[in-house]
């Protein structure tokens, strides 16, 4: 697991935009496309506003979520309210390569099948997408695989509902498929992560982000983050 430290969170956010762009030109240029999973939180809006203004060959670039919260659509707790603001409504992605989680149905367990098969169309079966995109929060939770909940042991779904969490049930991408991503980035800003981010970083398998497979993964943070000083790059 490679680990860079930047400035501060804008910094950390240009780096992670500029990693993204450098992925998705090698991974079109190589198989014809580029699939990328996004997670939801604030960390990543600034990220997503820069990667929306870089030359990319977006008629390549699938967009999926990694996870979302059952809401009703432009919520302000969905995922999907802020990716559409900071990045699709900015970026030239064609509509159709916008795959959103669909929270909104009344069936959610056909609901999160059904996405596992449109991740399948995309991303190969089983699916191996190309980037995913991941958070830390402060309780060591990654996508919606959240302390405790029983979707940490889901091995034969992709995509899972979760319990209740701060008041909402989710659906995430699991275990499996995060594991079988070509590139995991991780994107983590702020004091209030260093704990967390401390345990990732050494392979603790006792928070449910350090059961992400590590061999594939760059983490970007910054200095606050890393409980540091600035590093320059």
């Amino acid at each position: 697991m490679n680990i860079e430290v930047l400035a501060d969170a804008d910094a950390a956010a240009r780096r992670a935009a500029q990693f993204i762009a450098t992925e998705a030109r090698a991974a079109i240029a190589a198989r014809g496309r580029f699939a990328l999973a996004v997670s939801g939180g604030r960390t990543p809006w600034q990220m997503l506003r820069i990667l929306a203004t870089l030359d990319l060959p977006w008629n390549g670039v699938h967009l999926f979520q990694v996870d979302e919260r059952v809401a009703p659509a432009g919520d302000p707790d969905r995922n999907l309210t802020h990716i559409a603001a900071s990045f699709t409504a900015n970026a030239p992605l064609p509509p159709s390569h916008v795959h959103a989680m669909p929270v909104e149905d009344a069936d959610l367990a056909d609901a999160a099948a059904r996405y596992a098969r449109e991740l399948a169309t995309v991303a190969a079966s089983p699916p191996v997408l190309d980037l995913v995109h991941l958070g830390l929060g402060p309780d060591g939770h990654t996508a919606s695989l959240v302390p405790g909940d029983p979707v940490l042991d889901v091995t034969d779904h992709d995509v899972a509902l979760t319990g209740v969490y701060l008041g909402r049930m989710r659906m995430t991408l699991t275990y499996p498929v995060l594991n079988r991503a070509r590139r995991i980035l991780w994107l983590a800003t702020g004091a209030e992560k260093a704990a967390m981010l401390a345990r990732l970083a050494a392979g603790d398998r006792g928070i449910p982000a350090g059961r992400v497979e590590g061999d594939r993964a760059v983490i970007l943070a910054d200095a606050a983050a890393m409980g540091t000083q600035a590093q320059q790059q």
